[in-house]
């Protein structure tokens, strides 16, 4: 006989606002939704429910009944992604957990509960710790999924439903705790039938001519006389290999040994899974009980194991063996989707594959001077020099070409910092300026270059840019920031050419 638990997660998105920000805890808050052209309150908190707030009302109509409320925007996809983490979270009491959208999760716990002492505590184990993690829960568990779904939701104290006992315990229960739908629901509450029972033994024959075959579909789902199978959670696969020693070990021999083994293997399924990491931990257990590891990140996808084996051997001087290693363990937590091709590519390495050549090569400074040392900028659409570039990916594509008409510096100051100088007249470029203590002499001077403000942006003034040279030879670009009149314009160092 099967046995299922539903958990209801009646204030699923406010609970989950209240995880990422516990100060929240006494605010009244919503989170709002836009739906036929008005914003709608998906979710309310606690304390805006005790106010009058509840799910479906408009939010003008809400911040008229409470100014102070605050309001959140809803992402879309929120639920099922939230569901989804609890419900891996759950795989550690039964091997079989499905998300049921929009708000709960269905456990087959079929031959489980014993282990933890019966169904009770079964049960009071998994809520206390929901519990304890800021969720608010309704459950039940029963034979069936609908019966269990039902009590969940319906029942106000966590029931279990004796084996063979749903049919009871449903008939008090309202029709909507048959999962109908609303039109069929608005007919049953049309003609009088207020709870289950006042129809479950009605003639087939009626319920189906009267509401159709889903009722009946329901009842007997509910009941256990129709099959129902919930879809169950797939959990990711977990990329780890250990190797166990027969005898504590301590020489760098075999810790090169042990991990080209770990990594081969690694590969090996990452081949066969159409997988490639993206970072790797290498650990090792020691004989006294302590652990150490080692990490290493790549710019793509990888499964060559001999391009791995370099981004380890670098950082494997910091293991400190001690009294020897019992275990090794290499477990690549980021892997993603890779084709076949780059496989093929792999074996050619230097025959032409300059995109991988280069991540190798990236890869292997990122893992000698960290990852912070590579940096790479894409050209934005923006006039103002500090926003025209941005930080991309090592493969991401520009969604505009760099700007080569005019001439820019190597190096762009994140931000323009100011300079005191000595021109001649205004709109010239200065004799002289000074920055940071030191006067430089300007020798040549170009310019000046306007680049308006980005009005829709922020207010500030026009700036005139000049590419100068001093006597030493080295070129800086300066700019003025408005214009001579009434205001007296300041000059600022903007780069650094070569």
């Amino acid at each position: 006989m099967h046995r299922y638990l539903s958990i209801w997660f009646p204030a699923l998105l406010a609970d989950r606002a209240l995880r990422l920000r516990p100060e929240l805890k006494d605010t009244p808050f919503i989170i709002a939704i836009p739906q036929r052209g008005r914003l709608m309150v998906k979710a309310a908190s606690l304390p805006a429910i005790k106010k009058g707030i509840v799910q479906g009302m408009v939010v003008a109509d809400a911040k008229a009944l409470l100014p102070e409320l605050k309001l959140f925007h809803y992402k879309p996809g929120a639920e099922e992604k939230l569901l989804t983490r609890l419900a891996e979270w759950c795989l550690r009491f039964t091997p079989v957990v499905a998300v049921d959208l929009p708000d709960g999760i269905l456990l087959d716990i079929s031959g489980c509960p014993h282990l933890w002492g019966g169904e009770q505590s079964y049960l009071d184990n998994i809520l206390r710790k929901l519990k304890a993690s800021g969720f608010q829960t309704g459950s039940g568990i029963a034979d069936t999924v609908g019966g269990a779904w039902a009590i969940a939701r319906f029942e106000s104290a966590h029931s279990i439903v004796a084996p063979g006992q749903q049919d009871a315990a449903l008939r008090s229960l309202p029709p909507a705790a048959l999962r109908l739908e609303l039109p069929v629901l608005e007919r049953l509450q049309k003609l009088g039938f207020s709870h289950i029972g006042s129809f479950i033994n009605l003639p087939a024959t009626v319920l189906r001519r009267r509401f159709g075959p889903e009722l009946l579909t329901r009842i007997g789902q509910a009941l256990g006389h129709l099959p129902e199978v919930p879809e169950p959670l797939q959990p990711a696969a977990v990329f780890r290999e250990q190797l166990h020693c027969t005898e504590p070990v301590h020489t760098r021999v075999a810790i090169d040994i042990a991990l080209e083994t770990l990594l081969q293997r690694l590969c090996d399924r990452l081949q066969r899974a159409g997988r490639g990491l993206r970072s790797a931990v290498f650990k090792i257990d020691l004989v006294d009980g302590g652990v150490q590891q080692i990490f290493i990140g790549t710019n793509r996808p990888v499964r060559n194991a001999v391009h791995l084996l370099k981004l380890f051997e670098p950082k494997i001087t910091m293991i400190a063996p001690g009294m020897g290693i019992e275990v090794f363990t290499l477990e690549a937590p980021a892997v993603e989707a890779l084709s076949g091709r780059q496989e093929a590519i792999w074996s050619t390495l230097g025959g032409g594959d300059t995109g991988t050549e280069l991540a190798g090569l990236l890869d292997r400074i990122a893992g000698r001077m960290g990852d912070t040392a590579i940096k790479r900028y894409l050209p934005a659409e923006h006039y103002w020099p500090e926003r025209s570039v941005t930080p991309g990916g090592l493969f991401e594509k520009a969604e505009t070409s760099w700007r080569s008409d005019r001439p820019r510096p190597v190096y762009l100051l994140p931000r323009p910092e100011p300079v005191t100088v000595a021109a001649p007249v205004p709109d010239y470029p200065p004799m002289l300026f000074r920055y940071r203590g030191k006067v430089h002499n300007i020798a040549k001077a170009d310019g000046p270059e306007r680049i308006e403000q980005e009005w829709w942006l922020e207010q500030n003034q026009v700036r005139d840019y000049y590419v100068v040279e001093d006597a030493e030879g080295a070129r800086y670009w300066l700019f003025r920031s408005g214009h001579y009149g009434a205001e007296k314009p300041q000059w600022f160092l903007h780069g650094f050419f070569a």
